[in-house]
Formats: structure tokens, sequence, C-alpha cells
């Protein structure tokens, strides 16, 4: 057995266990902001869900699945380019990419997987989900999959997805 075959083998198990773990059914604790905001990973997009007045709309009654980029994911975009996204004259912009991060629904691993799906996000365009070997959200990876929130479910993915 090869050394990636291996470390793909892993991590596949970790996400099943993971998804075993969680329930479809959401959570009374935290909200998708409320867990966001408790990580300092997701410290970036925090600031970036600030900025374009999606707080409130996060933390409502949802329920919503949301493919949650790291900080590392946000370095991979060309230099400038977030400190570009939160200026207010480009509100409008920052709106449509985080909100292409949004489906309707909460939408666990387990429903992806073994499928190939083209499904309408919250920003209105369609995002291509490929849960054929893992799960990939347009050219994103889903690094760690069904973290449950009280209004939907996160996934968190390694790269940020433009529509």
């Amino acid at each position: 057995m090869n050394r990636r075959y291996a470390i793909k083998t892993v991590a596949a198990i970790g996400v099943v266990a993971l998804t075993a773990a969680c329930a479809p059914m959401m959570d009374d604790g935290d909200d998708i902001v409320d867990i966001a905001v408790s990580k300092e990973e997701f410290s970036t997009l925090v600031a970036a869900v600030q900025a374009a007045g999606l707080v409130e709309t996060l933390k409502s009654e949802g329920p919503f699945t949301v493919f949650a980029p790291t900080n590392a994911a946000f370095a991979k975009l060309p230099a400038g380019t977030v400190e570009n996204l939160l200026r207010p004259e480009n509100k409008d912009q920052l709106v449509s990419i985080l909100t292409y991060h949004v489906v309707p629904g909460a939408v666990t691993s387990a429903q992806l997987g073994g499928k190939r799906v083209s499904v309408k996000t919250v920003q209105g365009s369609s995002v291509r989900i490929d849960g054929t070997d893992g799960v990939k959200v347009d050219d994103a990876n889903v690094v760690v999959a069904d973290v449950v929130a009280s209004n939907g479910i996160v996934h968190v993915i390694d790269s940020v997805i433009l529509p």
C-alpha cells in the first residue's frame, strides 16, 4: 500500500467516524457564527462575514450548510485580495463570494457520499459538489466535515471558492 493511499484511507475513516458521531439533527448549542468565532483558524472568515453584514443572517434559524474557508484558504488568494474585499465599497462583491459558500438546508457528508451534484447556493449560482472521493466543493477539499451547529452544518474547506 503506498503512502498517499494510506493517508487518504485514514482521512476517509476519520470523516466517516466524524459523520457517524454527528447526527444530521441540529445541535442545541452554538450557531454557525459562534463556531467560527470560537476558532482562530476562521478569523479571516469572521472578519469578512462582519464586513459583509451577514452575522445576523448566519445566526438566524436556518438551516444552512456553510463551506467555511480557513485563514490558510484565504491566504491562497492573490496578495491584497482579502484587504480589497473588506473595503466598504466592495461589500456587494464580498457578499456575493460569501453567500456562494452557503447552501440552504443542512447537508451532511454522508448525504453527499458517492454523488456528484450541482447545488444552488444562497448567492444564486450553483456550486459543484463531488462526493465520490472524499468531498470536494468546486476546487476546494472538505478537510473537516459535519461540524453540527444549532442552525446547520459547517464543512471546513481548504480554498476559497468563487462564483
